[in-house]
């Protein structure tokens, strides 16, 4: 098996630093390229990918000969004319350009430079997103700043129209917090969320998303106002409901259920379920089926759950989607599913009890035992 390469080395490497070094000395000849990246470099190999970006940041900074608008003129000009020009892969952008919004949050960050600030990061954001950068200006300027993420959501491009929903999310991961209300930006969503573009469509969804964790009725006002409007597709609607209203699915809320044409109450009925095996390790595949029968056609929205406790002996739940679809009367609908459990970056698989249910329309069902051994 090939081993997976850190983000980290491919992110930022000797490669892509001294691609910016070239390309900043190319619009700034007294920028000492070589020095740059014999400074970086020297710190780079045992950093992390955001200390990279931060120390990356800090030799430009140590290196150009010029400060303030001047050097915020010297790197946009060094970029190439166009994101496809760089070789950017994607709407998200190309890591060789993240250290450059990462440079405007730190050293423009002030009232002097905050016009030329965000509109720098207006620009970037389309070779690198810069969502996490707009996060510090939101919360040491966040009148001016919302102004900008405004007229961001109006931007010809569609990578900046991302960054005034993206850069506003209340539970933006591996960002700063802002200081912002969790529904401040909803005037700025009501604008982004029948956009053209897959990209921005989805950071509204996500956008919904965070604020569901505290204000779940006003995601679903929202969502209702809109599906009232009719201004989106049905399967763009769908998309951006179903993403928003995810978490709440898993919780078992029936309103975000009955939002979606899934009756919490529908006359369905489930076999026990059975397991091929009970008795597992880590990297094994938990194989389980039942049967799902209703008297009465029904919309089905089906998850499992396994259960379990942390090391610490606190209950832990993990819920996955499993399917959806319309379960006809007095025909046997068969659930079935391979799981491979195994350890992730994020949850350790530890041996003990375990126990696997299954979620129908938001209806838990019982569950039956299994239990993971010590390899």
């Amino acid at each position: 098996m090939t081993e997976k390469v850190p983000l980290k080395e491919t992110a930022l490497n000797a490669e892509r630093i001294a691609r910016i070094g070239r390309e900043v000395h190319a619009v700034c000849p007294k920028f000492d390229a070589d020095a740059f990246v014999t400074s970086v470099m020297a710190d780079l190999p045992r950093l992390e990918l955001s200390a990279r970006i931060a120390r990356t940041s800090e030799g430009l900074h140590t290196y150009l000969p010029v400060t303030g608008s001047q050097a915020l003129d010297v790197l946009l000009r060094s970029l190439p004319p166009t994101p496809e020009a760089a070789g950017v892969p994607n709407d998200f952008g190309l890591h060789t350009y993240s250290p450059h919004s990462h440079f405007v949050a730190r050293y423009l960050r002030t009232g002097e430079y905050l016009d030329q600030a965000l509109a720098a990061l207006a620009r970037l954001t389309r070779y690198f997103s810069a969502e996490v950068a707009a996060r510090h200006f939101l919360n040491d300027f966040p009148e001016e700043t919302m102004k900008a993420v405004d007229a961001w959501a109006r931007d010809e491009d569609h990578r900046t129209r991302r960054l005034a929903s993206e850069a506003t999310r209340p539970l933006l991961p591996c960002a700063p917090r802002t200081s912002l209300p969790a529904d401040a930006a909803l005037p700025v969503l009501e604008q982004l969320y029948s956009d053209s573009s897959t990209y921005v469509r989805t950071s509204v969804a996500n956008h919904l998303h965070d604020l569901s964790d505290t204000q779940p009725d006003l995601v679903l006002a929202t969502l209702q106002r809109w599906k009232d409007c009719g201004r989106t597709a049905d399967k763009h609607f769908a998309f951006i409901a179903r993403q928003a209203l995810r978490s709440r699915l898993k919780k078992g809320w029936p309103a975000a259920y009955a939002f979606l044409g899934y009756s919490h109450d529908a006359p369905i009925d489930l076999s026990p379920l059975t397991l091929e095996r009970t008795e597992l390790t880590n990297g094994d595949t938990l194989s389980f089926s039942a049967t799902l029968t209703t008297t009465a056609a029904a919309p089905v929205h089906v998850m499992f759950v396994i259960s379990s406790t942390t090391p610490t002996g606190k209950p832990r739940e993990k819920v996955y989607f499993l399917l959806r679809g319309t379960a006809e009367p007095h025909s046997e609908l068969q659930l079935t599913k391979d799981h491979v459990l195994r350890s992730t970056a994020t949850a350790k698989l530890t041996p003990g009890a375990y126990s696997i249910a299954l979620q129908v329309n938001g209806r838990r069902f019982p569950a039956a035992a299994f239990t993971v051994l010590t390899p």
